[in-house]
Order: structure tokens, then C-alpha cells, then sequence
């Protein structure tokens, strides 16, 4: 990996970048993987507390006749997962400095947190959520009229064979993935960054930013993998993120320590 020089006094007082690849997000998946089988039940209890919000979420567009708001509700459930696995996180960096993880010592950090800089991240992405629900609520309006859906098949069947179904699965899709870009770009490096170092939020979305923007192909690619294993995941009732989302939340963990230099 090769270190990325500042361009400017400001950009000095960021956390040195540095460039990543395919091969970094490979090695960082598998040491994911291994902080997962070093911590299992520590790591399905996140899990479990992810998932069940989804059930949760899904449960209530169910119970107010919304069943047709299943899908774009768990897209953007999905694009809150990085502030879900701060917890995550702490597990990785603690099994990186040779310490055990407890249950205290993890759950006593997030509490902690819920006064620091990662809470205001955690405002930001409540906001780019309530984006993406209201303009999913707009174009439904626009493009298949005020009229509620009759039930979940009816949903399908309108959305997916008719021309204003489609094209607002098609627009809703270009929105969703822009929406998803922003907070992955915002969020990659941040919250990892927020829980490592003394370091304020606008300066942490910055360095995040920054971070995709230097390694465009292999961030964008990673950011697509875990929406993927997110969305697949979330199929059979959301249990298959007792698993998957531990797992991305520590590779998150130590893909950031290769994107960002140590502190000095």
C-alpha cells in the first residue's frame, strides 16, 4: 500500500490516506471473518439486534396495509449498517491489540458514544434515511398515483407489469443507488475513524470522502459487495445477518486501518 501525500495545509491535518485494492478488501474479509469465529455469540448478538429491527421495520409495513414497502424499506435499513456495527468494531480493535472482548468493556464503549461524535454520524444518516423514504413516497405518487395498492400481490403485480410500475422501479433504483453512495461515502472510514482517534465528525466524513474518492474502483466495489450481502441476507426473515453483518462489520474495521495510517 502506498501512502497518499496532502495537497494542502488543511488536508495536513486529516489522517494520512492511504491507497487500497482488491487484494486489501480480500485480506480484510478474511480477517473479518476470523474476528467473527474468535467472538461468535458477541457477534450474533449484533447481528440479531440488526436483524430484528428489520423484522421489526417489515412487521409494521405489514400491519398498515404497506406490504408493497417492504423492499425499499430494507434498502434503507441496509444503509444504516455501518452505526449498527460500531459494536463491531470495538470487537475488531480490541482482538487487534491482543485484548479479549467482553461484554462490558464493548457494550460500555457504544454507551459512552452516545455522547461523542459518532452519535451526530448517527444523525446524519437518520436524515439521509428519511431522505430515502420520502422520496421513495414521492415517486410513488408521481408515478402510480395516490391510490393505495390492494395488498402485497397487487403491489407486484402493478409495480412489475405495467410501463409505470417499471419506470418507477427503474428511477427509484438510480435514486436508491446515489442515496447509497453518498452515505457509504460518508460512513466507510468515519465511524472506524470516530472510535480509533480524537477526531470531530465533519472532519471524519472528510477523510472518508477522501478515502473512496483515492480508491474509486476497489471502495465502490466493496460498497456494492456489502449492499449485496446485505439485501441477500435480509431474504430468509433477516437471520442471515447473524452471520453476514458481524462478519462485514470487523473487514469494515480492518479495511479502515488500511485506508487510514496510524496516528503518529
Amino acid at each position: 500500500m502506498t501512502d497518499v501525500p496532502s495537497s494542502s495545509s488543511a488536508a495536513s491535518r486529516l489522517p494520512e490516506l492511504r491507497s487500497v485494492s482488491f487484494a486489501d478488501i480480500r485480506a480484510a474479509l478474511a480477517e473479518g471473518w476470523r474476528d467473527f469465529g474468535r467472538a461468535p455469540l458477541m457477534g450474533a448478538f449484533f447481528g440479531a439486534v440488526y436483524a430484528f429491527g428489520g423484522v421489526g421495520l417489515a412487521a409494521a409495513a405489514v400491519f398498515f396495509n404497506a406490504g408493497w414497502f417492504i423492499y425499499p424499506a430494507m434498502l434503507g435499513f441496509a444503509l444504516i449498517g455501518p452505526f449498527a456495527a460500531v459494536g463491531l468494531y470495538e470487537i475488531s480493535r480490541r482482538l487487534e491489540r491482543g485484548e479479549r472482548p467482553t461484554w462490558g468493556g464493548v457494550l460500555g464503549v457504544i454507551w459512552a458514544e452516545r455522547k461523542g461524535e459518532i452519535a451526530w454520524m448517527g444523525f446524519v444518516m437518520l436524515f439521509v434515511l428519511i431522505v430515502w423514504m420520502y422520496q421513495v413516497r414521492m415517486l410513488v405518487a408521481l408515478f402510480l398515483g395516490l391510490e393505495p395498492f390492494h395488498g402485497f400481490e397487487g403491489a407486484v403485480e402493478v409495480l412489475f407489469t405495467t410501463g409505470a410500475g417499471l419506470a418507477f422501479l427503474a428511477v427509484g433504483h438510480v435514486i436508491g443507488a446515489v442515496l447509497a453512495l453518498v452515505m457509504f461515502s460518508l460512513t466507510v472510514v468515519s465511524i472506524p475513524l470516530l472510535l480509533d482517534r480524537e477526531i470531530d465528525f465533519v472532519s471524519a466524513m472528510i477523510t472518508s470522502v477522501k478515502s473512496v474518492g483515492r480508491n474509486k474502483v476497489p471502495m465502490i466495489g466493496w460498497g456494492l459487495f456489502v449492499v449485496i450481502v446485505l439485501i441477500v441476507s435480509s431474504i430468509p426473515a433477516f437471520m442471515g445477518l447473524l452471520v453476514t453483518l458481524p462478519v462485514l462489520g470487523c473487514a469494515t474495521w480492518h479495511l479502515y486501518r488500511r485506508a487510514v495510517a496510524p496516528a503518529t
